[in-house]
This record gives C-alpha cells, structure tokens and sequence, in this order.
C-alpha cells in the first residue's frame, strides 16, 4: 500500500476570504465484505481492454461470472481530506462530499478561474455549511491498495460511514468540534456510495444530493459507453500516474474524458484540458462492485434530491428524457421513503456538473434544497439565494500540478 504523508500536502491549504480551509489526514478504520474474483490483474493495455470488453457484454454478467466468494478485508487506512468552514466556524451542518470516477476531492474545489468553479466556495462563503471532502480510499493522496480485490466499492462505503461517524462525535481532533448535522453530496460513484451507505445506515445522514445519479444507466446503454468510451489504459504508463500497480486504470486522451463527462459547447475548452491532465484513476475491484451499490431499496427517509445533467451519458446515455417522467426521475421508485424528494435535471449539461458554464444552477439547486430541508446554522447562510453573483473567489493554495488527482 502506498501513501502520500501529510507533510507533502501541507503546502496545499490556503484561505479564501469567507472561509477557513485546511487539509487533514484522517485515519479510518474499516471493514467490509469484499467480493473475490477470478480476475488476473490486467499487465498490459490489452489486458485493460478485454477486461472492459468482457465487463460490459450484453446479456452477461461478468462480475458474478468471476465471482468466486468473499473475504473480509479489514485495517486501518490513511486518508487525505479538505475541511472549510465559515469565518465565523458556526455553521452546525457540514456536507461531506464524495467524488466519483476520474477525480479526486479538488472535484469540489476546483480553482480554475480564480475559484470561480468551486463547490465548497458556494457552499460555505454563500449559505455558511462547513464541507468535507476526501479522496475515495485507494485513489490520489489517500492510501492506495491492491486493484482487483481489495480497492473495492463497499469497503469505501465503510470509509465513508468512518468520516460521517467522526464528523459527528467530534474525534477529528483538527476540526474540533461535533457536528449536529451531516449532509452527504456525491457525484457519479460518490453518488453510489452515498446511496449504499444511507440503504444500509438509513438514520446516518441528516439529507442527501446524489449529482451525476441515477437508476437506470444500464438501460440506455450508459454503462458501457462509459466503460469502453472512457478509453481507458494501465495509469502507471502515463508518467504523473506511474506510482500506482497494475490494475487501476485511467482515460488515456482528452476526448476520453470529453466523452464521459462533457456536453457539447457547454464547457470552456481549458477546464478540459486542466480534467485530462489532474485526472485519477479506477480499480479494476472498483468496476466489477460498483453494480452492487444501488441494487437494493434504500428506505433512507431524510430529504433526498437528485442532480443529473440533461446529457449525462453513463446515468442517461446522452439523455435524461428518454424515459418519462425522465430518468433521475424515475430513480425515487428505489427510495420510496425519502423526504421531499426532487430530481432536477440540468438542461444542456453532461455528467461532470461542476466543470461546465451550468454550474451555477448545480450549486444553487443543491444548496437551495439543503437550506430549505436541514439548515447549515451558519449566519453566513440567511443571505444565501440572495447574492448571485460568483465573482471574487479566494480559495486554497493551488492544488497539484501534473496528472495528479481532479
């Protein structure tokens, strides 16, 4: 396993002027039930490709194809994450925020255009939450682990239930303090992974925003335009990836990420090139589990919106409004319980939500919803809707240069 010390990253936090950020490395101490599968670890390219081909074959399934059992995988991991809070440090409600496939926690704190793409900035300078955000366990500065068997979906659930359980009893000792609410924001795999965990923990999250999610990907091919479009190749050949084994894999050009999580004209051509180039991989254990996640009624019954571009090609296949009422939509028959519940489809816009011109309108309807259902306790947050302007952003020390996370 490898990790990257909190000493390389210290330089990385920074202040912006309506919040106090800092970068801290949590240790986690987790346990899951991990698939075990008759699955080499890909060496070449061509490996990683008839792996994708053999995953998504219409009319198979291969990962139960390949399943052979299961072990429970259990230690201790180290796990790189970002805190902000208000000026103030009153807020009584943090988001904690997971990104999927192809990034890491700077997903939420992008600092392309002075900040001005930034998710944690809206959150907390704007409606005055506190935020959370990690690199999944296995992925960029968090601890990394063996691809095939260990780096899988649900023993990153199991981190996930770690950090929301720390936020609230306070044992994050840099934080110093207990939040009385948790709030979870995911996109795309993160979406999943707030899913899984509020199916199996339905009282541990005060709301939830599944963002690039929805129920029924497979059925209009997304899952397969994602897995073979993404143009995936070992991460270790290309050089700023070369630290991790064989086995986690990344887009090898940026018409792969373009195709995976662009619409057309709906993003400045440079946020392309900055996704391409600070972009993280997947596990092979990663793609054979993730299925999984969202196969069971989750009977979460907390406030739930779901967020998904217009043409989001893995969750809608290049289109949300194929089925009616529209394929977010339709997700909700899968939390029957949840409160409030709303699916907002963003016109125009593609799956990576927080890199394209519509991201105000994602950051508003998320923020919006959360302040009209939970509340972020923050004074920060009783002007919130009312400033619409987004200019003027400070934000963290700037994030890693080179091929490094998202």
């Amino acid at each position: 396993m490898k990790f990257t010390s909190a000493a390389a990253i210290a330089a990385l936090s920074g202040l912006s002027a309506a919040r106090q950020c800092q970068n801290i490395t949590v240790e986690v101490d987790v346990s899951a039930r991990n698939g075990v599968f008759n699955q080499t670890t890909p060496v070449t390219n061509i490996d990683v490709t008839n792996f994708l081909l053999n995953l998504v074959q219409a009319g198979k399934n291969y990962t139960a194809a390949t399943l052979e059992g299961y072990a429970t995988v259990s230690g201790k991991y180290q796990l790189a994450t970002t805190y902000c809070e208000p000026d103030s440090g009153n807020a009584s409600t943090v988001q904690l925020l997971t990104h999927g496939i192809g990034f890491d926690r700077s997903y939420w704190d992008l600092s392309f255009n002075n900040y001005n793409y930034s998710y944690s900035c809206e959150a907390v300078d704007q409606y005055g939450f506190a935020t959370f955000s990690w690199d999944r366990l296995g992925i960029a500065q968090s601890q990394h682990g063996e691809a095939v068997n260990e780096i899988q979906a649900w023993l990153e659930v199991d981190a996930l239930r770690e950090l929301t359980e720390q936020l609230r009893n306070g044992s994050i000792a840099a934080i110093g303090k207990k939040y009385e609410k948790v709030v979870h924001v995911g996109h795309s795999f993160g979406s999943q992974h707030t899913y899984a965990l509020t199916a199996m923990y339905p009282g541990i999250s005060d709301g939830i925003a599944l963002t690039g999610f929805s129920q029924n990907g497979s059925a209009v091919c997304g899952v397969p335009e994602f897995a073979l479009g993404g143009g995936f190749i070992q991460a270790n050949t290309v050089a700023a990836l070369s630290d991790y084994p064989n086995g986690y894999l990344a887009s090898a050009t940026p018409s792969s990420v373009q195709v995976n999580f662009f619409s057309p004209g709906a993003f400045d051509p440079e946020i392309l090139a900055l996704a391409y180039s600070t972009g993280q991989p997947v596990t092979v254990g990663e793609l054979l589990t993730f299925g999984g996640e969202t196969g069971s009624i989750n009977h979460f019954a907390g406030p739930t919106i779901i967020v998904t571009g217009e043409r989001d090609t893995p969750y809608c296949g290049g289109n949300c409004y194929a089925l009616s009422p529209s394929i977010p939509q339709l997700a909700f028959a899968t939390i029957p319980d949840a409160k409030n519940p709303q699916a907002v489809v963003i016109p125009n816009a593609g799956h990576g939500l927080n890199l394209e011109y519509s991201h105000p309108l994602t950051y508003k309807t998320i923020n919006d919803y959360f302040m009209q259902n939970v509340g972020a306790g923050s004074t920060a947050g009783s002007t919130a809707g009312l400033n619409n302007g987004r200019g003027g952003r400070g934000g963290r020390g700037g994030r890693r240069g080179g091929r490094g996370p998202q």
